[in-house]
């Protein structure tokens, strides 16, 4: 099992195993690379130390959880336990006997390292999110940004990465929804400053879907999914998410 949780962590977060205890130089530490916090660690201790029979030793991984009814919950079920000599901050024991499968152990590492990691890293290795972009026509041609093709560059905004979804939103007098992108790469450098605008980095977006101005319409995104203004990048509610799918 313990071979099973190092390549699960390098495979997902392409991270090794490292041995920093000098007391304990058996106890292989998995922490990040920026902040240098453990996520994960994994003792071998006696059996009768966790209250079970016998006293051969066991191994067991330490995780955070960021939710202390989480912890409450778990520790009731078989191979799980408070953590061992970890107690505070919702740390928790799993058995590595295969009395937790590895698919559940996976998804406490992730917590874990969800928990503990930086601003950065947490932006790093979040879920793919949905993106409402507004564009201005006085500004581009945003109704024959397609035209020509079908992968184009963007004003980048805070907290978009590749894999992210963004619909491009023409504000008036088109205001309506046009466009499904996919976004396919970050960060690329721009300078540009006037007095109505100012770019620092671009993004590619990859056309997925186009949509007539008169199926999400502005007063179609007011009166039906609450949304009252597009000044900037931001999230969708779940209900206007399915509406575009369609």
């Amino acid at each position: 099992m313990r071979e099973k949780v190092f390549q699960y962590v390098k495979r997902k977060y392409a991270i090794e195993p490292d041995y920093p205890l000098p007391t304990a130089p058996t106890f292989p530490v998995m922490r990040h690379e920026d902040n240098r916090k453990w996520f994960a660690i994994i003792m071998d201790v006696p059996r009768e130390r966790l209250g079970l029979d016998g006293n051969a030793r066991v191994d067991i991984l330490n995780v955070k959880l960021g939710d202390p009814l989480l912890v409450d919950f778990l520790t009731q079920q078989q191979g799980y336990f408070r953590g061992y000599h970890i107690s505070r901050g919702n740390w928790i024991s799993i058995l590595l006997d295969g009395t937790v499968p590895m698919e559940e152990i996976g998804q406490w590492i992730d917590e874990s390292f969800r928990v503990t990691a930086s601003k950065k890293s947490k932006q790093r290795f979040r879920d793919p999110k949905e993106w409402l972009i507004p564009a201005n026509p006085k500004y581009y041609d945003i109704a024959h940004a397609f035209d020509s093709k079908k992968e184009i560059e963007w004003k980048q905004g805070k907290g978009i990465k590749v894999g992210d979804t963004v619909f491009l939103y023409a504000a008036a007098p088109i205001s309506a929804i046009l466009y499904q992108c996919k976004v396919t790469k970050t960060d690329i450098p721009f300078d540009y400053v006037s007095d109505k605008l100012t770019i620092t980095a671009l993004m590619k977006i990859k056309l997925i879907k186009r949509y007539k101005p008169d199926c999400f319409s502005f007063e179609t995104l007011k009166n039906e999914y609450s949304i009252l203004t597009i000044r900037g990048p931001r999230g969708i509610p779940h209900s206007l998410s399915e509406a575009l799918k369609i």
